[in-house]
């Protein structure tokens, strides 16, 4: 009897370790320092566009060392032994960046211990093959986001710079019902429905704990077809600034005007998405959008492929956006890659030009706006000396067509190819 107790009880701590593991153990390191890959390489010949406001210029070499852009010019001198990033013909940008993905498709699940050929593969067919140095994910378990993360910065995995929001907060009893449809209720259960203020500082501040870096909150939630839930303001207030008070820009999911109102009035610095209902959103409420600086990230993809392609359904959404551009209103590419299975970016880039969204505003979405919003433009976001080689290689010239920023060769982050399509 004793000894089947002794067993027992042996059993229940091996249990208790081996879940404490499967949790804890993703989550170590959730800040790691930048990658930087060594030694120095070269791009010659390239035509470079610089950035969203200058001319591009033909004939430009480029001298990477350290991860950082030590040279570039016409006819700058290339250190011996440089390692060659063919480049013929290319046109060179700023590395992308995505405002919009989730981690969430089951090719990451177990990121921790997946092979890294695996994982990289997934990350180059999501990610680097579009052109993405840097992304934002917007609501996804950090024991993924945060094991992809260590293993990229590592040097393990090839892949992007990832910002990661954790678990979104949505109002009291407001699950969105296509969530509902799709997670075992264990997960439902856990996911953060605050109501009252202290509550949502608390859950602010345990994601933050854990390792996120910016904040989503569901603002408006679809909790059934055609019906939005906006959250309590008094929540959405104290949670804003909980997380202001620690540095995290906040990402609102809206839905309609109701939640980007609650949005707004609680200090919320990007809307995730165009206003799906837009009914009421006029220019008024859009000028009051862009007078608080808060930035728009369109996805327009995401709802002619999860939604409807219907012109009725679409073209409101498009006028909001090319409304909202036309304000003066910051723009921020995102795809909502993730939620949506296909990668390809093709379809956003033709929906943003049918916007009124020429090559320098779609390049500023993809480069400098984003950098800019998320403080690291000191870093990236331009092709410059000094900064870091963020860098995606182009088959074709984006300046003539919006669609050529679609059209990716390679994509170099911090000096080391990511990705090359003739892998």
């Amino acid at each position: 009897m004793r000894r089947a107790l002794v067993a027992l009880a042996l059993l229940a701590t091996l249990l208790v370790a081996a879940a404490a593991a499967f949790v804890l153990f993703p989550l170590r390191d959730p800040h790691p320092a930048i990658y930087s890959a060594p030694g120095v390489s070269v791009l010659r010949g390239a035509r470079v566009w610089a950035d969203p406001d200058s001319t591009p210029q033909d004939g430009v070499t480029l001298v990477l060392e350290g991860g950082r852009i030590a040279a570039m010019g016409p006819s700058v001198p290339v250190p011996t032994g440089a390692a060659e990033i063919p480049c013929s013909h290319c046109v060179v940008t700023a590395g992308f960046w995505n405002a919009h993905v989730h981690f969430t498709q089951p090719r990451f699940e177990g990121a921790a211990f997946t092979g890294a050929p695996r994982l990289e593969s997934a990350l180059a067919e999501m990610l680097g093959s579009r052109g993405f140095t840097t992304v934002v994910d917007t609501g996804s378990d950090l024991r993924t986001t945060i094991s992809l993360r260590r293993r990229i910065e590592s040097g393990e995995l090839r892949g992007p710079r990832i910002y990661t929001a954790g678990a979104a907060l949505y109002p009291p009893d407001g699950v969105p019902y296509y969530l509902k449809d799709a997670l075992p209720f264990f997960i439902l259960a856990l996911l953060p429905q605050p109501a009252t203020p202290e509550e949502a500082v608390r859950a602010v501040a345990r994601n933050a704990g854990d390792g996120a870096d910016l904040l989503k909150l569901f603002t408006g939630s679809y909790v059934a077809r055609g019906r939005v839930l906006p959250m309590p303001l008094p929540v959405a207030r104290a949670a804003v600034e909980e997380a202001h008070r620690r540095g995290q820009l906040v990402f609102s999911h809206a839905s309609d005007r109701a939640g980007a109102a609650v949005a707004l009035a609680a200090g919320v610095d990007v809307l995730a998405h165009a206003l799906d209902s837009p009914e009421g959103v006029d220019a008024g409420f859009l000028s009051d959008l862009v007078a608080h600086k808060v930035a728009l990230v369109p996805t327009l993809k995401m709802f002619a492929t999860t939604v409807t392609t219907a012109p009725a359904y679409l073209e409101p959404i498009t006028a909001q956006v090319r409304a909202f551009h036309q304000a003066g209103g910051v723009l921020l590419f995102g795809t909502d890659v993730g939620y949506m299975d296909d990668s390809s970016t093709e379809g956003e880039l033709a929906a943003l030009a049918g916007a009124g969204l020429g090559p320098r505003e779609v390049l500023r979405m993809l480069t400098t706006a984003p950098a800019t919003r998320f403080g690291a433009a000191a870093e990236t976001g331009t092709v410059a000396p000094g900064k870091r080689a963020d860098l995606v290689l182009l088959s074709a010239d984006p300046s003539q067509d919006v669609g050529a920023f679609a059209r990716v060769a390679a994509t170099v982050r911090a000096g080391r190819v990511i990705y090359t399509a003739h892998e």
